[in-house]
């Protein structure tokens, strides 16, 4: 387990045992690549700890294969870890404007399904992929969603990836990471490839 020491102890009365048990709200947002790849590896953690897993995909099609889901699913399928369950409610990246009308409606009807199964605590960790953008984009109200994520019961894990994150969102969270890029391989005209980018 690791030993490493807080850098202060509030007077919040609370002992080392139970803050270590808090729920973690956590942020991973910039405009560097690794964000997804960052909370997916937080599950992967969670998945170890048998805790049952949510990830939700607010941006990204259904169409769009990504190389973690394939790779949860099948240890959340085994006997080993915890369960895991994916949802897309994303179109993808479109300006039409009556894709863009669909994919703010998924995105509300996604985060309606996770205040529900926050409320009912159907899982141990989440996973809020890309949650920022329908935040930045006014689909979704950013007070609504810190009040939720404030009460929410148990004790609930949340990672919300994407870039643009809410300045209330990084104030409110436990863990905020910011990716920056130093390079990528799109700088030199190469595009994504297998294995690297999904």
């Amino acid at each position: 387990m690791p030993q490493g020491q807080p850098t202060s102890v509030p007077d919040d009365g609370l002992t080392t045992r139970q803050r270590r048990t808090l729920p973690v709200l956590a942020v991973h947002t910039g405009p560097g690549k690794g964000k997804s790849t960052a909370a997916f590896g937080m599950a992967l953690r969670a998945w170890n700890q048998g805790w049952p897993i949510g990830v939700f995909q607010f941006v990204k099609s259904a169409k769009w294969k990504v190389g973690e889901e394939h790779a949860l699913k099948v240890l959340g399928a085994s006997d080993e870890g915890g369960t895991v369950s994916w949802h897309k409610m994303g179109e993808g990246w479109s300006w039409v404007q009556r894709e863009i009308a669909e994919s703010e409606d998924a995105a509300r009807e996604g985060w309606e399904q996770v205040k529900r199964d926050l409320a009912a605590e159907t899982y141990r960790f989440y996973v809020l992929d890309e949650f920022t953008y329908p935040m930045h984009w006014g689909w979704i109200d950013v007070d609504e969603v810190l009040e939720v994520l404030a009460d929410r019961p148990g004790s609930q894990h949340v990672v919300i990836t994407g870039r643009y994150a809410p300045e209330k969102l990084v104030e409110a969270a436990d863990l905020v990471t910011e990716m920056t890029k130093v390079k990528h391989p799109m700088d030199a005209g190469r595009k994504g490839q297998r294995g690297i980018e999904w």
